[in-house]
């Protein structure tokens, strides 16, 4: 039996963009929360709890971007003129966010605040085009012959800017999350404090992007069983878990969140993307252009998907095997006094 390796890849590329939201998303999320911390002290405890893992978290965008380029050029030959504004912007905050993350440790007072400026604004920035990004992709995009025939701000919309503020309340909730695990005492409760608001505009989000999804995605609507009047309730049934999902992972951030607990609401708005990536690949699948070119049809040949998985082979349990132990040598809370050396 022969290996379907277009669905392999898109397995694989699917992954790694989800571990990046997901492990990223919690670093990006404390450079959203860094303007509402109490003191540079507060910021500095903020940063080292996640010194180890942030440049770690960057390589599952590497490796999804990479294997769009290598498994599906045809898809990247699409995406990549439709959305290279805010793909620039991401990269770009993205730098400038490392270079701050770097200089901040060893900047006096006035550089100090500074680079604690940049890397918030790097972090912001770098959120708000992904989520231009993805509610572009959303969208939809203009292709003939499987490409791009749109314009440079197609992007551009209402839609995708509520997306973004989306992403802005979903990578917050992470952040929070994140340092209700690692952090103590006041700052632990300035995070729980976040993490409320954060699920609070989360829920809210959830629910007002996705009432305007059917209303500017027809293909996502008829997938859903929207017919303008109301649902199909058989293909909405087909489709239920998944918001069910989403609203299980809100629950559990909440009761995280009223019984105390350092782990759960992180574990809850993890879930509650994982939701969300799910309702993204019931309403786009088998499309990797919406909505005109599929991963088949943009897949590399057999034999260059077959070579590049060899390699993959290799390379990913070192990955994962590494991101694991990372995370297993650095558990616990992390001191007010750690600081990032």
């Amino acid at each position: 039996m022969s290996l379907d390796l277009p669905l392999i890849w898109a397995g694989v590329i699917a992954l790694a963009v989800f571990l990046y939201v997901s492990l990223d998303g919690f670093d990006l999320g404390i450079g959203i929360l860094f303007p509402f911390a109490r003191s540079s002290a507060d910021r500095d405890t903020m940063m080292a709890t996640i010194a180890p893992f942030w440049d770690g978290n960057e390589t599952w965008l590497v490796l999804g971007g990479g294997g769009l380029f290598a498994a599906f050029p045809g898809a990247y030959a699409a995406l990549m003129p439709a959305f290279y504004l805010p793909v620039i912007l991401m990269l770009l905050a993205l730098i400038l966010r490392g270079v701050a993350f770097e200089f901040r440790a060893s900047g006096r007072r006035r550089g100090k605040r500074l680079w604690t400026f940049f890397f918030s604004a790097g972090s912001i920035t770098a959120t708000v085009a992904q989520g231009l990004v993805l509610g572009g992709f959303v969208h939809g995009i203009r292709l003939k012959g499987g490409l791009f025939v749109g314009g440079a701000f197609d992007w551009a919309t209402p839609y995708a800017a509520l997306t973004a503020l989306g992403l802005v309340a979903g990578y917050a909730l992470l952040g929070a999350g994140w340092l209700m695990i690692k952090t103590r005492d006041e700052l632990h409760g300035d995070a729980r404090r976040w993490a409320r608001i954060a699920a609070v505009l989360v829920a809210v989000m959830l629910a007002v992007v996705s009432a305007a999804t059917l209303a500017v995605a027809p293909h996502v609507a008829e997938r859903w069983g929207w017919t303008g009047s109301g649902f199909h309730l058989a293909r909405l049934a087909r489709l239920a878990p998944i918001p069910i999902l989403g609203a299980a992972g809100l629950a559990i951030v909440a009761a995280g969140l009223s019984r105390g607990s350092h782990i759960w609401p992180f574990v809850g708005a993890v879930v509650v993307f994982l939701s969300g990536y799910l309702g993204l690949a019931a309403s786009f699948f088998p499309y990797v252009a919406p909505y005109g070119l599929t991963y088949r049809d943009a897949a590399n040949d057999a034999g260059a998907l077959g070579l590049i998985l060899v390699g993959l082979v290799f390379i990913l349990p070192v990955v994962l095997g590494y991101t694991v132990w990372v995370y297993w040598v650095f558990r616990g809370k992390t001191a007010a006094d750690a600081g990032y050396h």
